[in-house]
């Protein structure tokens, strides 16, 4: 029973579990509360929780006795109120739970979760009828040498199997006991540096210090040489004097340290550092504007006194990212902050070397490359920066964001200005887990809540985005002029369908992009390759039986890496050896079907063996300076040919390179997706847009068997409006955005059987409430991944009718679907805006 407390909390759970949950402020804590701040709370019988304080009333619940908060974790609030807006909004447009929005948001360093632990009894005593049995002895021992382990410890010690059963025994015969401990993971880095005793504060008492060490002339000199170099080290404000930097500086051993450590000379203190680098070097003046660019930002500038979204677009290599900086630099003047959103970390590494080239250190980077410990103190650099601003003696960065889809939570107070560049990207949109939402739209959506203007910028614009341009509902600024009036590339078609009847390719080069990457080389140019498939091939195949390895968990084949031999599946990671033989006829002659981007780079080293091949895809920029890597050697003019997945058509600027090829064009458009055209039409001219960047017409070779493709047309034309107003009309015809608004539902199971029957009911309780409007179930393309199968629904409904009110009609009918005897174990997903 709760006391007559008069003060509740509402707070949201990192759980997928709907609503808020209230619990009693104790005494203890009245008045200290605030929203914002984080709480330990019990919920369930024995799992604790860090939640986050939503408000604080003085509403009783009736309908339940509320549980104290256990323990107030923050001294000040770790989310200003503000943002709980965009939470609540991303979680009813999106139809997910407040908790997942919670769990998306936070950084992981700032969630909390109990570990159960299991303790020793000290005072335990064997009894003849509760003996332990030889492998409840082997368990126990463990435990009583370490005293208490947590359950994770435990499944990793002697026994690691049915651990968990034999402790349940134990705790039935009194031999250990249980307890739930909060764990916490973001901890202040520290490093140990070396400073002088508290006792030689005055000069008087260091001159004794300096007297006492005559007869140890070794002390003395190492003693001086700290002075010397805290003096140095203070001047150019870093953080202190480490033991290595004092013994390499002195030239002396460790023991002399240690001496004047024991005599209580010196001492090791530990002090906290950030975790962040800092930039080194000089800040830049921004370039100067050409007149078109003044022009359009002039225009953007008044777009925003009557819209709050304002579209840019720009042709590639027309200098919108200039444009970026100077609005950027007006607002960081005005003393507000600025969000710059990108679709893809491989894009940052750039872009912030830009930005951070005329802004230092106000602007810094957010996205999930980094570790726990580093996002939790980029989250309260952003948290702090009013407070860092109004200190005129604090130094204060981060003013300037720039990172992908997970920036926009970032917990910001006083946002003068989002850009979202490259809006069109589908990167920017979240697939799983929920929230399964769009960050474009979420910005918008934050730019309302913050008043401030978001800036759309891209070359090839999404459908609905340049809808939403055209009937005025955003402001549109085009800027069709490429920067120092660098001509745009010339596109040429290579038909390999051809080629191929001809024999003439060569790998899988037609001869005009053979000779192109030859020329180019020859004149010390750079080359971008595209194709859109990682690894060596897609599959391999018997050539006796046609037998073709698949995953075991997932309806796909095996794609095969060469470079380890291995067979990889890249939608579970399940991976196996290459066979070497077929495994249902015995046969040893296996053959490579399909080429991915390693099979290119092999064949292309043996084509061009002078040339510095790599390549960018997945496999090779896992790690956290991956992309950072490959695009500084490329920058550098030590690669000559980079082969790349869509990572290579994202917004890099490379100044030397003048041919881009598309090694197969129709692996883009025979996509079974009513955006496949208009996707493709922009990955062909996003890469195309890479050539030519600077002095030099470029030129782009798209290898297709469709040459007069209407898209392939529209792209040698750089024709974005033939292609917009052909989609569009599409669009219209059959029912979709921007015309109707989507929403779609995933059911998984692990039975196909149940998922037939589960789905069919399901659609058929949908038709009667909505009708025509429901489209499936269908199995998708790959209709198993990880050991489920998979169907999916749609459900298309018209912009005048309220999405809010079919979306709780949905939920009613999928609930209802749910509690169906048998059903239980069925996996409902919905995704609003599918893309």
């Amino acid at each position: 029973m709760d006391p007559n407390s008069n003060q509740f909390a509402d707070v949201i759970l990192p759980l997928p579990v709907g609503g808020y949950f209230t619990y009693y402020v104790p005494e203890e804590l009245l008045n200290q509360v605030q929203p914002g701040m984080r709480v330990i709370v019990q919920f369930g019988v024995r799992k604790f929780y860090s939640a986050l304080v939503r408000e604080i009333h003085d509403r009783k619940p009736t309908a339940y006795n509320t549980k104290p908060i256990e323990y107030l974790i923050d001294t000040s609030p770790v989310l200003p109120v503000e943002s709980f807006q965009l939470w609540e909004w991303i979680a009813g447009y999106y139809h997910c739970t407040i908790g997942e929005v919670l769990k998306a948001a936070l950084p992981s360093g700032l969630k909390l979760e109990s570990e159960t632990r299991i303790n020793y009894n000290s005072s335990y005593i064997e009894q003849p009828e509760n003996k332990l049995t030889p492998r409840e002895y082997l368990l126990f021992d463990v435990i009583r040498e370490r005293r208490s382990l947590s359950i994770s410890e435990l499944n990793n010690s002697v026994l690691k199997k049915n651990s968990i059963a034999i402790v349940k025994e134990l705790l039935v015969k009194g031999a250990v006991s249980v307890e739930e401990e909060m764990k916490e993971s973001y901890r202040l880095k520290t490093i140990p540096v070396v400073q002088l005793a508290e006792r030689l504060g005055s000069y008087r008492a260091l001159d004794l210090a300096l007297d006492s060490l005559r007869k140890v002339p070794l002390q003395q000199k190492m003693l001086v040489g700290f002075l010397d170099l805290a003096e140095k080290i203070k001047l150019n404000g870093e953080i202190g004097v480490t033991k290595k930097e004092l013994l390499g500086s002195t030239g002396l051993s460790a023991t002399v340290f240690s001496g004047l450590i024991k005599k209580n000379i010196l001492n090791l203190v530990d002090k906290t550092i950030d975790r962040l680098n800092s930039r080194q070097g000089e800040v830049k003046e921004a370039s100067t504007l050409s007149p078109a660019q003044t022009e359009a930002l002039n225009k953007i500038k008044q777009s925003f006194d009557n819209q709050p979204v304002t579209l840019l677009y720009g042709v590639t290599s027309s200098g919108k990212t200039e444009i970026y900086i100077k609005l950027i630099r007006e607002c960081l003047d005005s003393g507000k902050q600025v969000l710059y959103l990108l679709p893809e970390i491989g894009l940052t590494s750039q872009i912030i070397g830009r930005l951070t080239s005329v802004f230092g250190d106000k602007a810094g980077i957010y996205h999930s490359k980094f570790s726990d410990s580093e996002r939790v103190e980029i989250w309260n650099k952003v948290l702090n920066f009013g407070e860092a601003q109004n200190n005129k003696d604090k130094k204060y960065d981060y003013q300037l964001i720039v990172g992908t889809r997970s920036a926009l939570f970032l917990p910001f107070t006083n946002l003068g200005l989002i850009v979202v560049d490259e809006e069109h990207e589908n990167s920017f949109k979240q697939y799983d887990p929920a929230p399964r939402y769009h960050a474009r739209d979420s910005a918008i959506i934050l730019g309302h809540l913050q008043h401030a203007p978001v800036l759309l910028g891209t070359a090839t614009p999404a459908v609905e985005t340049y809808f939403n341009a055209q009937s005025g509902k955003y402001g549109l600024v085009i800027l069709n002029e490429r920067h120092s009036q660098i001509e745009m590339p010339e596109i040429l078609i290579a038909d390999f369908k051809d080629a191929y009847r001809r024999r003439q390719m060569n790998s899988h080069l037609t001869p005009l992009l053979f000779n192109e990457i030859a020329n180019a080389l020859e004149r010390k140019e750079q080359v971008i390759l595209f194709q859109n498939r990682r690894g060596f091939s897609p599959f391999i195949e018997c050539k006796l039986c046609a037998w073709i390895p698949k995953c075991t968990q997932c309806d796909v084949s095996l794609t095969y890496h060469k470079h380890n031999n291995s067979l990889v599946c890249h939608y579970c990671g399940y991976t196996i050896n290459h066979p070497g033989t077929c495994s249902k006829c015995g046969c040893k002659d296996l053959s490579n079907k399909g080429f991915g981007t390693e099979k290119v780079e092999e064949d292309l080293q043996f084509l061009f063996p002078d040339a510095h091949i790599d390549r960018m895809d997945l496999d090779t920029t896992r790690a956290k300076k991956g992309f950072e890597k490959i695009i500084h050697r490329f920058e550098q003019g030590e690669i000559d040919i980079l082969i790349g997945t869509q990572m290579v058509t994202k917004g890099l600027d490379f100044d030397n390179v003048s041919i881009v090829g598309i090694l197969n064009a129709d692996n883009l458009l025979n996509q079974p997706d009513f955006r496949a055209y208009e996707r493709s039409y922009q990955l062909m001219a996003q890469v195309g847009g890479r050539s030519g960047r600077k002095n030099k017409r470029g030129k782009v070779i798209i290898q297709t068997s469709e040459p007069t493709h209407p898209i392939i047309i529209n792209v040698t034309e750089n024709d974005y409006e033939e292609m917009y107003r052909g989609q569009i009309a599409e669009r219209k015809h059959f029912k979709y955005p921007p015309f109707y608004r989507m929403i779609g539902i995933t059911l998984k199971h692990r039975e196909k059987n149940e998922l037939d029957r589960i789905a069919g009911d399901l659609s058929m309780k949908l038709r009667e409430r909505f009708g025509a409007r429901i489209l499936g179930p269908e199995y998708p393309l790959i209709n198993r991944i990880k050991s489920l199968f998979i169907k999916q629904l749609w459900i298309k409904i018209e912009r005048e009718i309220s999405v809010v009110n079919a979306k709780r009609q949905m939920q009613e009918i999928i609930d209802q679907v749910r509690s169906y005897e048998g059903n239980k174990t069925i996996q409902i997903a919905v995704d609003v805006d599918p893309i």
